[in-house]
C-alpha cells in the first residue's frame, strides 16, 4: 500500500472530504468574487472600456477626495450609534428573557423575537416612512394633542432617521447573542455576591455584566459590520443628509460607469471595517480568558 492510499483511508482525508463541498463553495461564492472585486479596484474605466493596467489611482482617490472621506465618516459615526442603542436596547430583553423568564417559556420568547424576521425588511422600512413622514404617525398625534402646530421636519430623512430605523431592524439580532452570553452565566456566582452583602446593582456590574460581555461583543460585531455596508435604509430614510459609502459605491457602479473606483470604495470600507471587527474580536478573546 503506498503512502498515498493510506492518506486516503485516514482521518484526515475523510474529513478533508467532507468539508470539501463546503469548502468549494465558500471558494466559489465568497473567494472569487472577492478576489474579482479586488483586482478591478486596481484598474480603471474610461466610459464603457476598461483598462487593466495595474494602477492605484483609485485607492488615491477614494482616500484624499474630500466627500469620501465625509462618507466613510459619516458611516461609521452612523454605525457606531445604531451598534450603540442596538445593544442598548437589547441587553434588557435579553437579560429579562434570562433571569425573569421561566425556563419553560424561554423558547417561546426567543419565538417571538424573531416574528419581525418573518415580514419584509423593505415592508419595515416603509413602515418607518409612514411612522415618521411629514403626515405620519408621530405628527399627527402630536397635532392631534395640540403639542405642535406644524409637522415636524427634522425627523425623516436625515441621519437620525437612519440610525432608528437601522437599530429597530437589527435589535433581534443582538438579543439572541447576548441572551445566549447571560444563560451561561454561572448563577452560583451571583447567589455568592449577594451572600457577601452586594446589592443588586452591584452584583451586575460585578458579576453578570462582565460574564455576558462576550455576547455584548458578539453582538456588536453582529451589528456593526452590515449596517455599515446598509445602503437601502439610507436611500429610503435618510434623504441626502443621511447617504452613507455604500450608497456613493452604488452610485459608482450604476450611474456613475465607473466601476473600479466604487470597487476601491468597497474594499477600502472592508478594510475599515475588518480593522474595527479584529478589535471587538481581540476584546472578545480577552474577556473569554479573563472568565476562565
Amino acid at each position: 500500500m503506498t503512502r498515498f492510499q493510506k492518506w486516503r483511508r485516514g482521518e484526515g482525508a475523510q474529513g478533508l472530504f467532507l468539508i470539501s463541498p463546503t469548502l468549494a463553495f465558500t471558494l466559489l461564492l465568497l473567494a472569487v468574487p472577492l478576489v474579482m472585486v479586488i483586482a478591478l479596484s486596481f484598474w480603471t474605466q474610461d466610459y464603457l472600456t476598461l483598462h487593466r493596467t495595474f494602477s492605484l489611482e483609485n485607492y488615491q482617490t477614494a482616500w484624499t477626495e474630500p466627500m469620501y472621506q465625509y462618507l466613510m465618516a459619516r458611516s461609521l459615526k452612523i454605525s457606531m450609534l445604531v451598534t450603540a442603542m442596538t445593544v442598548l436596547l437589547a441587553y434588557p430583553v435579553a437579560y429579562f428573557i434570562s433571569f425573569r423568564i421561566s425556563p419553560k417559556r424561554k423558547a417561546m420568547w426567543i419565538f417571538l423575537i424573531t416574528i419581525p424576521f418573518w415580514t419584509s425588511y423593505l415592508m419595515r422600512i416603509f413602515l418607518w416612512k409612514v411612522i415618521l413622514g411629514y403626515n405620519g404617525v408621530i405628527n399627527g398625534s402630536l397635532m392631534g394633542l395640540g403639542v405642535i402646530e406644524q409637522p415636524l421636519s427634522f425627523i425623516l430623512y436625515n441621519q437620525n432617521a437612519v440610525v432608528l430605523t437601522l437599530a429597530h431592524a437589527w435589535v433581534p439580532f443582538a438579543i439572541l447573542p447576548i441572551f445566549v452570553a447571560l444563560e451561561r452565566v454561572d448563577r452560583s456566582l451571583i447567589e455568592a455576591a449577594e451572600d457577601l452583602g452586594d446589592s443588586k446593582l452591584r452584583r451586575f456590574f460585578r458579576v453578570t455584566l462582565p460574564l455576558s460581555m462576550p455576547g455584548v461583543i458578539a453582538a456588536t460585531i453582529i451589528v456593526f459590520i452590515p449596517t455599515i455596508g446598509d445602503y437601502v435604509t439610507p436611500r429610503l430614510v435618510g434623504g441626502p443628509n443621511g447617504l452613507m459609502i455604500a450608497n456613493m459605491i452604488e452610485l459608482q457602479f450604476k450611474k456613475a460607469n465607473d466601476a473600479p473606483l466604487g470597487a476601491a470604495l468597497a474594499i477600502s470600507a472592508m478594510t475599515i471595517v475588518t480593522c474595527v471587527a479584529l478589535i471587538f474580536i481581540w476584546l472578545n478573546k480577552k474577556y473569554i480568558r479573563e472568565a476562565k
